[in-house]
């Protein structure tokens, strides 16, 4: 198997970082036990109980990375973390297998040992290779170009100061601007996902109502093809009002019978809108479009977009289900 590449992170803020240093990396969740686990799935389950708090989507998130750090990443691979005290990345090769250690509770339980080869300073990296090493996973495998990238930076000294001229560096940071909004907008996608189908109605009634619309969210159960109902009263009682349609199926794209059945329910001053996560058809499209009520698809990609516009007017029920951070960065 060829070997791969991967960074851990030394903690929020790189607080592990000296830790590391001394040869090793870890990872956290030291509730979780010695990794024994013979599945991914076995220890996913493990973990429901563990944190039984935990929403599926974050339990999955933590049996990914833990079952990666133990089964996929492998001695003689490449491993890098940050420092971000001297702004420089460590860059070493895994040298054992798996190992727990109880006596570091409640600091980092799974470790590696790692043999570091050199340290190479951020600033002498191209600018996509940054971004590339800024995710905030705690643990993710390095894409090859950065790879290529972070090894020839080795030869590299950092420079005194910014080179290139003012119009070059300011090009670099929209296009590091461009790569950051991408991440986010995957990540804020990823955690839409990760929400069951009755928490992906709230989430629609939540950007609605940032929109200045009252909202009623029908219970579970039988909805008569009206999962969230908006309005001016909150009643439907006064126009415009809109009818919300939530389908949350990631894999499966919706076809025209089902918009065609939902435009079929709606009454004159009604307006339709059809969320689908997993997208709709051709032939669904055009059947919104012909719609004798003003009827708007809705994917998983617009979505995200809505609520990245909409979150400075979210109500707390609507941040509790998709908690974002704000972040200030330079325009130019």
């Amino acid at each position: 198997m060829s070997k791969r590449t991967w960074m851990v992170r030394a903690g929020e803020g790189g607080h592990l970082v000296a830790e590391f240093a001394k040869g090793v990396v870890t990872v956290g969740w030291s509730e979780t036990g010695e990794l024994t686990d013979k599945a991914q799935r076995d220890l996913r389950l493990r973990l429901a109980s563990v944190y039984p708090e935990s929403k599926a989507g974050a339990v999955q998130n933590i049996a990914s990375v833990l079952w990666r750090f133990s089964h996929e990443v492998r001695i003689g691979d490449t491993v890098i973390t940050y420092d971000p005290n001297k702004r420089e990345y460590l860059v070493g090769q895994i040298t054992s297998d798996y190992q727990y250690d109880a006596k570091r509770a409640p600091h980092h339980v799974h470790l590696r040992a790692v043999k570091w080869l050199q340290r190479v300073a951020r600033d002498v990296l191209n600018v996509s290779t940054r971004n590339s090493l800024g995710s905030t996973l705690t643990l993710f495998a390095v894409p090859d170009e950065a790879v290529v990238d972070l090894l020839a930076a080795g030869e590299r000294k950092a420079p005194s100061e910014p080179t290139g001229g003012l119009e070059e560096r300011k090009d670099q940071l929209q296009q590091s601007n461009r790569d950051v909004e991408e991440q986010s907008r995957e990540l804020i996608e990823d955690r839409i996902l990760a929400l069951d189908p009755y928490e992906m109605q709230d989430l629609i009634a939540a950007v609605l109502r940032a929109m200045g619309y009252r909202t009623r969210v029908s219970p579970p159960g039988s909805d008569r093809g009206v999962d969230v109902l908006a309005s001016p009263d909150g009643l439907g009682l006064q126009e415009p009002r809109i009818k919300v349609e939530v389908k949350h199926r990631p894999n499966t794209a919706i076809g025209s019978p089902e918009i065609r059945s939902f435009v079929a329910g709606l009454r004159a001053g009604d307006k339709g809108l059809y969320l689908s996560t997993g997208g709709f058809s051709k032939e669904a499209k055009y059947e919104a479009e012909r719609a004798t009520h003003p009827t708007t698809l809705i994917d998983l990609a617009e979505l995200a977009v809505l609520v990245t516009e909409n979150y400075e007017q979210f109500d707390p029920t609507g941040r509790a289900l998709i908690p974002l951070k704000r972040i200030y960065r330079p325009l130019e």
